[in-house]
Parts: C-alpha cells; sequence; structure tokens
C-alpha cells in the first residue's frame, strides 16, 4: 500500500516555454529506459526476487513512480504555452494531432511505450544485473538531456533525478552482492 504525499519528490522549475526539451524528456517519459518501464520493472520482478531483497525493488519501483511524475511535471511546464506551430517545429507536431498537449507514453522519436521494455527472466542476479543495466543507460540519458538543455532551473531538477539513477544502481548492486553471498553459503538440510 502507498500513502501519496501531494508534493513532488524534488522540486520542478521551468525558465520559459520549450518544446524541443520536452520533446527529449518524453524519452524518459515513455522510453525503454525511462522512469515507467524502470517502475514497472522493478515491480514485477519483486515476486520472483528473494526476500532478503523484495523491499528494495519495492523502494525503487515507487521511487520511479515518483520520478515520472516530476518527468510529466517537466514535459507540462515546457510545453503548456506553447503553440501549435512551436509544436509543429519541436517535431511534436504528430504528437499534437493525435494528443494535443496531453501525455502519451511514448519515445522521443513518437514509437508507442512497450511491455517489450520490461524485462524479467526469474532469475535474481540475472535480474539484478538488467536493473543495473537500466539505472545505467537512465543515467546516461539524463546526462545527455542535461548537455542539451540550457535551462539551468530544469537542469537542476535533471541532475537530482541523474543521481538518483546513480544511487539506485549502486543498491541493485549491493543486492548482487548479498544473493551470491547467500548463494555460495553451505546449505545443511
Amino acid at each position: 500500500m502507498w500513502y501519496y504525499e501531494k508534493k513532488l519528490q524534488y522540486p520542478v522549475k521551468v525558465s520559459t516555454c520549450n518544446p524541443m526539451l520536452a520533446k527529449f524528456l518524453i524519452e524518459q517519459y515513455g522510453g525503454a529506459d525511462g522512469e515507467l518501464a524502470a517502475a514497472l520493472r522493478y515491480m514485477n520482478q519483486r515476486y520472483t526476487i528473494p526476500d532478503k531483497v523484495v523491499g528494495l525493488l519495492t523502494d525503487i519501483a515507487t521511487e520511479e513512480f515518483s520520478h515520472l511524475e516530476m518527468i510529466a511535471t517537466m514535459i507540462y511546464k515546457l510545453t503548456k504555452d506553447a503553440t501549435p506551430e512551436m509544436l509543429k517545429e519541436a517535431g511534436l507536431g504528430d504528437h499534437y494531432v493525435n494528443h494535443d498537449k496531453a501525455l502519451f507514453y511514448q519515445n522521443a522519436s513518437g514509437v508507442p511505450f512497450t511491455a517489450t521494455y520490461i524485462q524479467a527472466k526469474g532469475d535474481p542476479i540475472a535480474d539484478l544485473y538488467e536493473d543495473i543495466a537500466a539505472e545505467e543507460k537512465a543515467r546516461a540519458t539524463y546526462q545527455w538531456i542535461i548537455d542539451l538543455s540550457d535551462d539551468t532551473d530544469l537542469n537542476d531538477s535533471l541532475k537530482f533525478l541523474r543521481e538518483r539513477e546513480v544511487v539506485h544502481s549502486q543498491r541493485f548492486r549491493e543486492a548482487v552482492e548479498i544473493l551470491k553471498d547467500d548463494r555460495n553459503q553451505k546449505k545443511i538440510f
């Protein structure tokens, strides 16, 4: 069960209307390495992970949903004052025709979200390595979006999200070691 606190995990400020930057951020909203894919991946994997680390997946999945909320807020703020022409110039004309300014789970190229983004092998070590890779890919994507952005206010929030990806990767690495140690212990029945 969750308790929803009606505030973002970290404040989101945007300096100016910027549909192009919103287009880039859509990758973290509905792309393969985005926040929705991560949240669903970890929530799904927690059912076949050993009890020693199941709480970790639940915690990080929950935080990923809060990151999804932050990304949605960023995209909304970057596009709320955009004209249809501005959206078209930013490469969001197709999106506008289908969804107006409503959010839609897709990547930056407009490809809709798919369940194939969510990996679950059922082997705890394999799944955790998949999770580490997912966090590192998300970290890299955040860095590349920061590199393209000239919005210092927005970059502050993006840097927060980038650093959380690093923390999640570290936590998953710790979980791998816990499970490896457990696997290597002599079992007596």
